[in-house]
């Protein structure tokens, strides 16, 4: 199959995967925001955020190296598999002997001890979760893949439903609901793809299991380092100002996931091209030609969404919530710049530079740390948001030239400057000038510009989909 016409199948099998688990974030919001109070709701992402930062940790990211060894044609699977299960469980047994400590762990009003229980359930059920997607994708079963995600779906509804409403289990029942979700999904994927034929863990391949821990564990001080970017402002959030704060800081950060939405299935398939097609001639106009699309896509959702920015508050959260609209433009342009790190990290996976993710990840971090203490306490929390920015930048910046070893991509940083300064101004516009119908014209003149900057990239796409698919018509 055509290397473009994969990467548009893959696309599309994805999209029917984990579009609809991407959607549900956002029609459970008002039924979620008007079951909990500003501080459960906080305390809620906490407790999920503290859970998902230790689960790189415990398991040392073994699911990534599943993914990327299981996509090497001469690999045993079996052993992939076998590495990534011993790994778990050894690293959940050691886990188990720091409950204590985490225990005492308080910030301001939230005790993590409080909910000490749930975390170990959802970094066990979610890890193990993680795991047997990425093998699973790994071995090219993207339909089970994106069969799965429409079952997580139903049954994070269904439990959320469940536990929020009739039986009102607060932020208890909304953390229960994620890992009775996850756990149906590791049920369904073993059972499904037979993954326990696959198991012997006790006989491993220990070049295999060094070579992917080699792998492996350079990247998850990298996941813990988006980590600090992606979600340390909460808790100093928190800190500074109050769970109430986090609450709404949390609630603005659902909006700009409707990037990430779009974004996250394209890289799913990307990821599988980008190393099918790596070693191959013409790989840098192929990398750069996915990039100018997928940029100026990310870029143009991110403009319309600034100019919807309080419609949609008003429609998806709580009237208590409404307020949180004042953070979600800065975190729109924080979420398009990651969508931009995120597709060079492919560069990385293919050529198994796990350690430069780290490096550059580094950057952003101590950028990210760095502002929080200076701009939350004298902005509050888009001083946050604003030091989500800056960080990506930093990253985006330090893995465009070092990405240029392996692969040269043409950035056209102009552009990229041009679209940044666009969503800037949007930004300033939307959240400074007074006036509602002169805000909103200048608004959507901007819209436009940003359509119109991006509008060749998107026809060469078509245009090479559309002529790529005749001639394989053609030929058959």
């Amino acid at each position: 199959m055509d290397k473009y016409k994969k990467l548009a199948t893959n696309t599309i099998i994805f999209a029917i995967g984990t579009f609809s688990s991407k959607v549900l974030s956002f029609l459970l919001m008002p039924f979620v925001t008007r079951m909990m109070q500003t501080g459960e709701y906080g305390a809620a992402d906490l407790v999920q955020q503290t859970a998902n930062v230790l689960i790189p940790i415990v398991f040392l990211q073994i699911n990534s190296a599943a993914l990327r060894f299981a996509l090497d044609k001469a690999a045993d699977k079996k052993q992939v598999l076998n590495v990534g299960v011993r790994t778990t469980l050894q690293g959940f047994i050691i886990f188990l002997l720091l409950a204590y400590p985490l225990s005492r762990i308080t910030i301001n009003d939230f005790r993590l001890g409080d909910y000490i229980g749930l975390i170990y359930a959802f970094v066990l059920v979610s890890g193990t979760r993680q795991l047997s997607q990425q093998f699973v994708r790994g071995m090219g079963y993207v339909k089970v893949f994106a069969i799965d995600g429409i079952i997580a779906t139903a049954t994070t509804l269904l439990f959320t439903i469940l536990f929020l409403g009739p039986l009102k289990w607060g932020v208890n029942g909304y953390i229960l609901a994620i890992i009775a979700s996850d756990a149906c999904s590791v049920v369904f994927l073993f059972t499904t793809c037979k993954l326990w034929k696959y198991l012997s863990p006790m006989k491993i391949q220990k070049g295999l299991k060094i070579d992917m821990l080699k792998y492996s564990v350079p990247l998850m001080p990298t996941i813990i380092l988006w980590w600090i970017i992606n979600v340390s402002d909460r808790y100093m959030v928190t800190y500074f100002i109050g769970s109430s704060a986090n609450g709404l800081y949390t609630a603005a950060s659902k909006i700009p996931n409707f990037i990430i939405m779009f974004s996250s299935i394209f890289i799913d398939a990307w990821q599988l091209s980008a190393v099918d097609e790596y070693d191959n001639e013409g790989r840098a106009d192929f990398f750069t030609k996915v990039f100018r699309v997928y940029s100026g896509g990310v870029f143009t959702v991110a403009s319309l969404l600034i100019l919807f920015a309080q419609l949609f508050t008003k429609i998806l959260v709580a009237p208590s919530f409404y307020e949180s609209w004042r953070y979600v433009p800065i975190l729109i342009i924080a979420t398009s710049m990651s969508c931009h790190v995120n597709f060079l990290a492919s560069v990385y996976m293919a050529e198994k530079k796990s350690v430069m993710a780290m490096v550059t990840a580094l950057s952003g971090a101590l950028t990210n740390i760095l502002l929080n203490l200076i701009l939350i306490p004298r902005t509050g929390a888009n001083g946050a948001a604003i030091a989500t920015v800056v960080a990506f930048l930093v990253v985006f910046s330090s893995r465009g030239m070092n990405t240029r070893k392996y692969v040269k991509i043409n950035f056209k940083p102009l552009i990229i400057i041009s679209e940044i300064m666009i969503l800037a101004a949007q930004c300033v516009i939307l959240l400074l000038v007074e006036g509602r119908g002169a805000t909103y014209a200048i608004e959507i003149f901007l819209v436009a510009v940003m359509f119109i900057i991006n509008i060749k990239p998107i026809k060469e796409l078509i245009t090479l989909l559309v002529d790529k698919f005749l001639k394989k018509k053609k030929s058959n």
